[in-house]
Formats: structure tokens, C-alpha cells, sequence
């Protein structure tokens, strides 16, 4: 899974970056222009795969994992192709949105107004979507001109809809499309068309808004709200896990900035995991939910999809609680089911195959 990590200049996104990454990505200075996009892979926290390491005792323990991309901040009404190409493959966007007072750090439109600044990057996102349908439509009706085709007269038709729809400044995501449409302007990498997350990164004077976050009250369809204090969690990525855990406690909160934007991700995209257990190896594998067993031996190996036989199946609950796999065997909680199994989140799978 890859998130594009976007905003304005001037809002954190590079502190939010490092906060995911515990890293430490160059933060441009105010004014400046980054060229070239951070890029980190950051593992997924998941208790339940930490669990079942201690119980196998595996010679390798692998999480899940999230690719995030920081670009460059952009300037409205500068053109924003260049800077936004790195994030055109991105499952998803996370768009930070300063909430945070710093007169260190002057915002470039002199005031702080999140809900201006969202709507402002929405319309930057829409009018690069714009000049994209327009670019290929006169191709398209250049095309048309010479020869009928009923494949490019259908896209032509999806295109001019979603021209109208971006004229009216509301995003492709919004947009309701048939299974065919939305095949058609896969290949566009649309950026309006991403589900997106938006971040609020507020100051360590507004930490109440962290115990009562905006969640996804009056959101938009395809959209997620989170709160983070990018100073705060810059601090505490430098703490070793158990003093972490403490400061956390401290402030009334259960678990960092970034688990929450992670989990918050995941729910967004419809995301849930699976684990493969043994010896060798515990690792949790990303699906979308209502993936079928098959499909979902396909992760894991092409041939372990092709060769399918059975799933080898039981809960990680059900795991916890009785401890084993022969206990689970014993009670019945250890099932075989076929390739139309829908996988569960937490289901632990061994693939029987043929191959």
C-alpha cells in the first residue's frame, strides 16, 4: 500500500513524514522550494502479529507495510504537475492541514484557516485533473475525427461527465461512476479521484482536540479526518517504546500519531489483515476486506492462487484464548474452507495447494 503525503507550504508535512518514519527527512525551509519527494517505508503496528511472534518464536517476524511519499509544498495557483507527479500511484492521500500557531513560521496566506486551506489544495487537486481531461480529449477528438470507434467514443462520453463534474469544483471521488467508467479513468491516476485523509496538525497548546478528535462527522464520501501534534510526536519518536508509552499515558491517549493515521488508512481503503504463522516466519498480509481465500493465497504466491486446494483456517481470538493450534483442532475452531471463503480480519491461514 502507497500513501502520497501533500499539503501547502509552510504546514508540517515533512515533520509528519518523519513522525511516520521515524526518520529524519530534511525539513525545507520556510520559502524554499524541495525538488526531489522523501520517500519511507513505514511497518503497520499490529499487537496481534507481536503475540503470535511470542508463541513461535519464528527465525522471522514481518509486518505489513505502508510506503509514504512527501512532496514538496505546494503554492496555489503555480501549477502543480510536476510536484504532484511522484503521488499520481498513491493509494490514498494524506493531506496535512496546519491548525498550529508559529510566528516563526509565517503562513504563506497570513492567517490560519484549516477549512480555507483544505478547500484551497482540493481546487489545486481538481484543476490538475482538469488539465489532464482537457489534454487528452483533444487528442481523442482528433482520433474520432478520422475513424468511429465505439471504445473511444465511450471515453470520450466518461470524460466529458467528469469534465462537467471538476467544473463544478467538487472531486472526482465524489463523483458516482459505473464499474465501467471506473475502469476507464483508472489509467489517468486522476488525483481528485484518491481517497484522502486530512490531517490536522495542531499546536501542543490545542492537545484537548487529540482526546476529541473531528473523526468522520460531515465528511465527504471517500474521506477520513485525523488530529496530530507533529512537535509533540517528533519528540516522542525519539523516546524509546516503553517511555513513549508513558508520555502517551500522560496525555490521556492510547496509542502514537502515527498508529492512528495508520489505522485510520486502513479503514479508509477498507483494509484488513491476515496472518501466515510457523518456524520460519509470522507475517501479517494486506488485503481489501471481502477478499476470498483464494485470492487471498494469491498475495502470499501466484502459485499458492493457482494450485488452491483448501485454507487451513482459525481466528486470531480464538488462537489467544486456547493457545495452540491442536487445542483449536481438538475444539473444532480449526476449519477447512474453499477459495469462495471470505478471509476475516485476523484469520490465520495455512494454504493447502496443489503445486
Amino acid at each position: 500500500m502507497k500513501a502520497g503525503i501533500i499539503g501547502l507550504s509552510s504546514v508540517g508535512k515533512t515533520t509528519i513524514f518523519n513522525v511516520l518514519n521515524q526518520g529524519k527527512a530534511v525539513i525545507a525551509p520556510a520559502g524554499s522550494r524541495r525538488q526531489e519527494p522523501n520517500v519511507g517505508i513505514v511497518k503497520v503496528p499490529d499487537p496481534r502479529l507481536e503475540y503470535l511472534f511470542t508463541v513461535f518464536h519464528p527465525e522471522k517476524e514481518t509486518h505489513a507495510t505502508v510506503e509514504f511519499v512527501d512532496v514538496q509544498g505546494l503554492v496555489r495557483g503555480k501549477g502543480q504537475d510536476l510536484a504532484l507527479a511522484p503521488v499520481r500511484t498513491v493509494d490514498a492521500l494524506v493531506h496535512v492541514i496546519r491548525a498550529f500557531e508559529d510566528d516563526s513560521v509565517p503562513h504563506p496566506d497570513g492567517s490560519i484557516d484549516p477549512q480555507r486551506d483544505r478547500q484551497n489544495l482540493d481546487f489545486e487537486l481538481i484543476v490538475a485533473d482538469l488539465a489532464t481531461i482537457e489534454k487528452r480529449m483533444e487528442r481523442l477528438e482528433k482520433d474520432l475525427k478520422k475513424l468511429k470507434n465505439p471504445a473511444l467514443e465511450k471515453e470520450h462520453a466518461c470524460l466529458i461527465r467528469a469534465k462537467a463534474w471538476l467544473e463544478s469544483e467538487k472531486p472526482l471521488r465524489e463523483m458516482e461512476m459505473s464499474d465501467d467508467e471506473k475502469k476507464l479513468v483508472k489509467g489517468f491516476s486522476f488525483l481528485s479521484e484518491k481517497p484522502v485523509i486530512y490531517v490536522e496538525n495542531i499546536g501542543e497548546d490545542q492537545l484537548d482536540r487529540l482526546r476529541h478528535p473531528l473523526g468522520s462527522t460531515g465528511l465527504r464520501p471517500n474521506t477520513e479526518a485525523a488530529v496530530i501534534c507533529g512537535k509533540l510526536e517528533a519528540e516522542m519518536a525519539e523516546l524509546p517504546r516503553e517511555e513513549m508509552q508513558t508520555f502517551l499515558t500522560d496525555y490521556g491517549l492510547s496509542e502514537s500519531g502515527a498508529e492512528r493515521l495508520i489505522r485510520t488508512t486502513y479503514r479508509l481503503l477498507g483494509l484488513i489483515s491476515f496472518f501466515t504463522v510457523g518456524e520460519e516466519e509470522c507475517r501479517a498480509w494486506t488485503i481489501v476486506r471481502g477478499t476470498h481465500a483464494q485470492n487471498a493465497a494469491g498475495v502470499i504466491h501466484t502459485d499458492l492462487q493457482d494450485h488452491f486446494i483448501r485454507a487451513e483456517v482459525c481466528s486470531y481470538d480464538d488462537f489467544k484464548t486456547h493457545g495452540s493450534m491442536h487445542a483449536l483442532k481438538e475444539k473444532g475452531l480449526l476449519r477447512l474452507e474453499g477459495k469462495e471463503y471470505v478471509v476475516k480480519d485476523g484469520d490465520i491461514l495455512n494454504i493447502r495447494h496443489g503445486g
